[in-house]
């Protein structure tokens, strides 16, 4: 695939995992969901409802396990897995009724913390967010992925990464402060 260009160790640690998955080796496609999951979860965060977003990233890594073998780029995994996820989280929202989430208040005894609550509300005002700032700030501070990681999971350019994340953090700031830009 690359015959003239010798690939970095973690890019050919990467194609070989995805090779020996696509093949059948659980124990590789293990590794890839140790190194993909959080990207998976924080793309799919930014688009459901949190107490959906676990169950999701499980169905996306299904789902990528039987498809694996049909991926014609195997260099392009995370790329291709973020598509997946994508897809499911459009997917979950179609097929979903609508629902009413209960207040935690009501779920425990406890009054929710003050803390819990004010996530909350940064993590509803970050999903209404365009998806690219969306995805970009939920990896960032939610998952906790750096710029560099984001943009070698999801195969976005660093400088795209950076230019969302700046952009992104502009709108969600200026949104909780009640100035939203048009």
């Amino acid at each position: 695939m690359f015959p003239t260009m010798a690939l970095p160790a973690t890019a050919a640690r990467l194609l070989s995992l995805v090779r020996s998955a696509s093949g059948g080796d659980r124990a590789a496609f293990g590794e890839l969901y140790s190194r993909y999951s959080r990207m998976v979860h924080g793309i799919l965060l930014a688009r459901v409802r949190p107490s959906d977003a676990e169950d999701l990233t499980h169905d996306v890594f299904l789902a990528a396990m039987d498809r694996l073998p049909a991926l014609r780029d195997q260099g392009a995994f995370g790329g291709w897995l973020a598509s997946i996820a994508r897809s499911k989280a459009i997917d979950h929202l179609r097929s979903r009724r609508p629902a009413v989430e209960l207040p935690v208040s009501l779920a425990s005894n406890e009054p929710p913390a003050d803390s819990r609550v004010e996530a909350r509300r940064i993590l509803q005002v970050i999903q209404e967010l365009p998806d690219a700032y969306r995805e970009t700030l939920i990896l960032r501070l939610v998952e906790g992925l750096t710029g560099p990681q984001i943009a070698e999971q999801t195969g976005l350019t660093p400088g795209s990464i950076r230019v969302n994340l700046a952009r992104g953090m502009k709108l969600l700031r200026e949104r909780l402060e009640g100035n939203p830009t048009p």
